[in-house]
């Protein structure tokens, strides 16, 4: 694993935490020196100490895991945990030029920080973070302002989370640039596909055509609408690539999920590696994003969408997600379970060619993370100052 060059601006991506900010980090890395860090929460601050990482699915981001008082953005702990000066000077300890090099900030959680660190800030937010229940009790729109104001740059993903952010944080919209979730640029397909791809080698025993839904399968989905949608299609195979293990609030949800996955048209092959998911989303007939509309969901970005996108396969896709009602015609938007099973009819009845391939294909060009961080970077340098010439030095 490459250390970061001494010569050179370091950039810092606090926290990374989530495959988003992984992805992210892998790509910036390709054409900036950056550290992600990642925290290890716990109670004994004065025995912990900085270690390097080493995660064999990202193996050219160099990881640190530094140590993370438990609860340190709750009160009362958020008032002595000192996070903005501890952490401060824990990373100016690893940058040899800090008024040069950028901090990302991914969570509003460490304000504190960014309002202490001497060069650009960046805060590049992924989720609608005050309605997560781990979020109760702390003032996220308070921490989102400070971030806002002492950011140089503000990357939310979304139209809805920028919005939350000029209304809600009084960010300056000027400041705002959106950031939207990609695939990795080894998903794109070097031309426009005639077909599915083959069948990875879990799925071969498979009839066609195939429906797929690749996510997190939990409880931001919209399970009856599967179940109904199941129920009525005997003549497609579904496959569901993800994990099933986080519980689901609403009872009927939960029900409709045991449901779909004790029938016999489903077939559930767990959570894959996420550098796996594309040669899946190749070998979908169409692919199904049954988003269940609620919140942090509505307001994101769709990770799932950029990976199907990539593999430029037919999309039915519920509104959710708000990100996706824009997405039209690249996807056919779908409400009910009549919607949907006559989007799958007609699809079939056209042997999943819906002239759209092409489109799709153009569009994952332009939606990967290298894309997404060269664009960070862009609107970072357009915000900055302009440096002026130093004094000439003798020879």
């Amino acid at each position: 694993m490459p250390d970061a060059p001494s010569a050179l601006p370091q950039w810092h991506l606090l926290q990374a935490s989530d495959v988003l900010d992984l992805e992210l980090a892998a790509a910036l890395t390709d054409s900036v020196p950056l550290t992600a860090w990642q925290p290890k929460h716990t109670f004994l601050l004065w025995i912990a100490k900085i270690t390097d990482l080493h995660n064999p699915h990202y193996p050219t981001v160099r990881i640190k895991q530094f140590p993370l008082l438990r609860g340190y953005a709750r009160p009362p702990l958020s008032a002595i945990a000192r996070t903005g000066s501890t952490l401060t000077a824990m990373l100016l300890k690893q940058t040899p030029d800090p008024r040069n090099s950028p901090l990302i900030c991914t969570v509003p959680y460490f304000a504190s920080v960014a309002e202490c660190w001497p060069g650009p800030v960046i805060y590049w937010l992924t989720d609608l973070i005050t309605e997560y229940t781990s979020a109760r009790g702390i003032d996220i729109p308070a921490l989102d302002r400070r971030m806002c104001r002492a950011a140089t740059l503000v990357c939310p993903n979304s139209e809805r989370l920028a919005g939350y952010l000029t209304r809600k944080a009084a960010c300056d919209p000027e400041k705002i640039h959106i950031l939207p979730n990609a695939t990795r640029t080894t998903n794109l397909l070097p031309a426009p596909p005639q077909s599915p791809a083959d069948l990875p080698p879990d799925l071969q025993h498979l009839r066609r055509p195939i429906a797929g839904v690749i996510g997190n399968l939990a409880g931001n989905m919209d399970w009856l609408l599967l179940q109904g949608m199941i129920e009525q299609t005997e003549h497609l195979s579904w496959v569901f690539v993800g994990p099933t293990a986080m519980p689901i609030p609403d009872p009927a949800q939960a029900a409709a999920r045991a449901a779909v996955l004790a029938h016999p048209a489903t077939h559930f092959v767990g959570k894959k590696p996420y550098g796996d998911l594309a040669r899946y989303a190749r070998a979908f007939d169409v692919a199904v994003l049954p988003y269940l509309r609620g919140e942090p969901t509505y307001s994101g970005s769709s990770t799932r969408f950029y990976e199907h996108l990539a593999a430029s396969r037919p999309m039915l896709a519920t509104s959710g997600l708000e990100e996706l009602t824009r997405k039209v015609p690249l996807l056919r938007l779908i409400a009910t379970v009549p919607d949907g099973v006559a989007g799958l009819q007609h699809l079939q009845n056209i042997r999943f060619d819906d002239g759209l391939t092409h489109a799709r294909w153009a569009a994952s060009q332009v939606g990967t993370w290298h894309t997404r961080a060269q664009s960070m970077q862009d609107a970072l340098a357009l915000r900055l100052p302009l440096k002026q010439p130093g004094p000439a030095h003798s020879q």
